[in-house]
């Protein structure tokens, strides 16, 4: 499954990661350690670890690594901190994750999607709590969440996942429409007060309400 090649190549990542500005050294590590190429499909294999974003199944994309990086670097996960995750897609950010320690409650609303990871994950060793539903209503019978990261473009920060968090929580999501988002952190000061930081432009797949 795994090989000197690929963690060879995974180690190069790292430091092109660490040259772009990820100077989490626990997030450098996590990356460092998962097996990205067990995300893709084997025609992609050999390009698992260049900083780029691939095809996975149900039309969706794994992120490129150093939005991974990033996303990660801005939750500042702490060891036990209970996160939830908004797009399980390919698994690889759940598992970037729970390699930092952090108690994971992930929702994938593509049925194609959560059940390849409901299988996929736990034969790597990694064990979050999988749901298959609508991101946009959060998981509100486990919250609240220390942290809630969404790892699809939004147009807004959703209300329902907003009361799901904790106070002193952050919230990362890319803010846009289906071209281009900025991401944007929110961190809850009380039930009605959120102080927001902007972190530049990035592009990901939409954020879809429902399931299929």
């Amino acid at each position: 499954m795994d090989s000197y090649l690929y963690k060879g190549k995974r180690n190069k990542l790292v430091m092109h990661l660490f040259i772009k500005g990820i100077r989490n050294q626990l997030v450098l590590d996590a990356i460092e350690k998962v097996p990205r190429h067990l995300f893709i499909d084997d025609i992609f294999r050999q390009r698992a670890y260049e900083d780029v974003a691939l095809p996975i199944a149900a039309g969706q994309t794994i992120s490129q690594p150093y939005t991974v990086a990033f996303q990660t670097q801005l939750l500042d996960i702490k060891k036990f901190d209970k996160v939830l995750e908004i797009g399980t897609g390919s698994g690889y950010q759940t598992c970037i994750l729970l390699e930092l320690g952090a108690k994971v409650f992930t929702i994938e609303r593509k049925r194609e999607l959560y059940q390849r990871v409901i299988t996929l994950l736990p034969k790597l060793g990694y064990n979050p709590s999988f749901h298959y539903g609508d991101g946009y209503q959060g998981l509100p019978t486990y919250g609240p969440f220390d942290k809630i990261l969404i790892t699809a473009a939004a147009p807004y920060f959703p209300e329902a996942l907003k009361s799901q968090l904790k106070i002193g929580g952050l919230l990362v999501a890319p803010i846009g429409d289906d071209k281009i988002q900025e991401m944007k952190v929110q961190i809850k000061k009380s039930d009605t007060d959120f102080e927001e930081m902007k972190f530049g432009n990035f592009a990901f797949v939409p954020m879809l309400k429902g399931k299929d």
